[in-house]
């Protein structure tokens, strides 16, 4: 009987992870949803369900891009750059109690001390980390990490800019309407991002399996 290429899913395990993927971004909508409802003062703020979920998924993927690289020791580099994205962006998320508390301009003191270091590992390193790459560009979780990073670091910020939000609702303007576009646009990158770091670790069990098995 044929193996099953490591890198391929069963078409019902497909299926079951598309049905779970969509009640999770469903149970994230009905969240905004109760958030939308607030007075509209405390709606979309800093205290709110939408920052408070990209906080939380943001440290998962960050847990995620860590167990996986220390506990796997597979694609090292890609792991370690994906764990200084996300823990970079986590710090960013924190921006106003960094500044409030610490010291104004925080965040970009510890995301420099946090970048710098992984990317000089991931430079000093690089053919390892394109082979990396190169092991994994075609597979199911690097799409959705694709999508995500795209949602995330380049649409949301165009989709949330004051002049675009101005120009479509001229004298009816709230800044309430950029902040919801912005940051649910971002939560659902950041949702694509933690599902892609699950697929992975799944490649990765699924290949470690896979050799474990060929050298039986």
């Amino acid at each position: 009987m044929p193996t099953t290429h490591p890198d391929r899913i069963h078409f019902r395990q497909l299926c079951l992870r598309a049905v779970a993927y969509i009640l999770l971004v469903a149970a994230l909508m009905e969240g905004v949803m109760m958030e939308a409802q607030r007075p509209i003062e405390q709606e979309f703020s800093e205290l709110g369900f939408t920052e408070f979920t990209q906080t939380l998924l943001l440290a998962v993927a960050t847990g995620l891009a860590l167990f996986t690289r220390f506990r796997y020791r597979q694609l090292e580099h890609v792991m370690l750059l994906l764990a200084g994205l996300f823990g970079a962006s986590l710090i960013r998320e924190q921006d106003k109690w960094l500044d409030q508390f610490v010291f104004d301009g925080a965040w970009q003191v510890l995301v420099t001390l946090l970048v710098l270091p992984l990317l000089t590992v991931v430079i000093r390193r690089r053919r390892a980390f394109v082979d990396e790459m190169a092991s994994c560009s075609g597979t199911f979780a690097f799409g959705l990490f694709a999508a995500g990073f795209l949602t995330t670091y380049v649409f949301s910020r165009l989709f949330g800019r004051g002049e675009l939000w101005q120009a479509m609702l001229a004298e009816g303007y709230v800044r309430v309407f950029k902040n919801a576009a912005e940051e649910v646009t971002e939560m659902f990158g950041y949702t694509l991002m933690v599902l892609a770091m699950v697929e992975l670790l799944l490649l990765i069990r699924r290949r470690v399996e896979a050799a474990d098995g060929a050298t039986i």
